[in-house]
């Protein structure tokens, strides 16, 4: 694996080299050997799609599974990853705190950390204490870290666009490095948030979303795709699957060999980069 600082250094320069910088979500070693091989120069983890490949939901992974997880895509890859950490796992700053710990220790170029608990948002002050205290200890060495600080609002049912910017706002004053307000959508409140920010914002492909030429030309310097890859190559799956069942047909075959070949490909190139 790279050296750890140089690769955490070259992650934060992406956001500012590249527009905006593509992030797709790998969930298993498998993706993100295969996403390395498209071209990719970073991939970031997915807590639901991570979760899904252990069988279980969204939010059912633990901190020590979290953080190997991620360190095994970077060696894997051999790209930057950012660790999708959740809330920190813990309510409280010194959880934030010990976690992003764990993650430099582990090798990771960067993490996110959100303000929503699993049942609410946090208090405002509260949220941006917990990003102070992940930002004191991923910039407090000589490994850095790239800490992503997310703002959960829009996609928590709560379309609060005042508010969102005032904690990115406040996000960014405690240390992030990148923003991230996963949910917004239209052109103008990504550019209310873009004129209310200095620091690199990353923007959650949905739905709505403009698209990445249109994000790139209004400043967005990141864009990433959360657990849709997995979920979509899980819907492929049950599709598949499906047709067996009750058909009784192959259809499904018609798209097998194109991905037989693309994933031979990809293992073959990264065993062999490993073993050079």
């Amino acid at each position: 694996m790279q050296d750890p600082a140089a690769q955490a250094r070259h992650f934060l320069e992406l956001h500012h080299s590249e527009r905006p910088l593509l992030l797709p979500n790998p969930w298993d070693l498998g993706s993100a050997k295969l996403l390395a091989s498209l071209g990719f120069k970073a991939l970031a983890t997915t807590s639901g799609g991570f979760a899904a490949a252990l069988g279980r939901a969204d939010g059912g992974v633990s901190r020590e599974q979290a953080i190997a997880h991620a360190r095994t895509v970077t060696e894997a890859s051999g790209l930057p990853v950012n660790g999708d950490f959740e809330n920190g796992f813990g309510d409280q700053p010194a959880a934030v705190a010990e976690t992003i710990e764990l993650a430099l220790a582990a090798g990771i170029a960067g993490c996110s950390v959100e303000d929503w608990s699993g049942s609410e948002i946090y208090e405002h002050e509260l949220a941006v204490q917990r990003v102070a205290a992940a930002a004191e200890v991923a910039h407090g060495g000589p490994v850095p870290l790239v800490l992503t600080a997310r703002a959960e609002n829009h996609i928590r049912g709560r379309d609060d666009l005042a508010d969102t910017i005032a904690r990115l706002q406040a996000y960014q004053e405690a240390g992030a490095d990148v923003l991230y307000a996963p949910g917004i959508r239209s052109m103008g409140d990504i550019r209310a948030v873009l004129s209310a920010i200095e620091k690199p914002l990353n923007v959650l492909a949905m739905p709505g979303v403009p698209t990445v030429g249109e994000l790139a030309e209004a400043g967005v310097s990141r864009v990433s795709v959360g657990g849709a890859f997995a979920y979509a190559a899980y819907a492929a799956l049950v599709q598949a699957a499906t047709e067996l069942r009750d058909q009784g047909t192959y259809g499904y075959f018609e798209s097998v060999k194109a991905g037989a070949a693309a994933t031979r490909a990809a293992f073959t190139a990264a065993d062999a980069q490993r073993t050079a």
